[in-house]
């Protein structure tokens, strides 16, 4: 069970990260759409996902600072952890296709973002359980599903993507390879916002 006191901070700073993911992910369906001014939206980008840094480390501070926290210290620097490979992995796309400075979006990408923004609103909806000490679980489950399910969605998304990348007539190589490196971080966001199911499933487990 969850050792609930009177410090909420940890609780504070986990709905943050997930809530800074989940900007991430609008900021990157907007670029997704429109390259125009696409390095002021990858900087944009980049100043959230610095948010979510220091988010981190403060809340790894504050484990080391508090003598009994509200859950295992290793517990909470797991989840706070997955929550930010979230951002950086999204960030990590959006400076991929600023710094090779591709033209203009494929529709593909709009597709991806769409699913990433529903996958990291179930993501910070179900990281709200926490708080309530996994005693308040009604709709938690469906979350964690719809969490894998989307990301099942995602993969499905990342591999037609590809296959028409490469089936297109005439591409230019570097082109191609430039634009599977942004779809591959935007996968990685996909598995890193699962991670999160995955952690949120064990702890469920472990404190409920």
């Amino acid at each position: 069970m969850l050792k609930l006191g009177h410090d909420v901070e940890f609780f504070n700073l986990l709905e943050t990260q997930a809530e800074i993911a989940q900007r991430a992910a609008r900021m990157f369906l907007e670029l997704s759409g429109d390259f125009t001014d696409l390095d002021a939206k990858a900087r944009a980008l980049n100043d959230v996902e610095h948010e979510g840094d220091e988010a981190t480390r403060t809340l790894n501070g504050k484990i080391l600072s508090t003598f009994m926290t509200p859950m295992d210290k290793e517990d909470l620097r797991e989840l706070s952890q997955t929550l930010d490979d979230v951002t950086d992995a999204i960030e990590s796309a959006a400076a991929r296709a600023s710094l090779y400075r591709l033209k203009e979006p494929r529709p593909d990408l709009r597709g991806m973002a769409e699913i990433l923004v529903r996958e990291t609103d179930a993501a910070a909806e179900a990281v709200k359980v926490v708080r309530k000490n996994f005693r308040v679980t009604e709709g938690f489950g469906a979350r964690l599903e719809e969490i894998h399910r989307l990301e099942n969605e995602g993969d499905s998304a990342y591999r037609k993507a590809l296959v028409r990348l490469f089936d297109e007539p005439n591409a230019d190589p570097l082109t191609v390879i430039k634009w599977k490196e942004v779809y591959d971080h935007v996968e990685v966001a996909f598995d890193k916002v699962e991670d999160i199911a995955k952690v949120l499933g064990n702890l469920l487990i472990k404190y409920a």
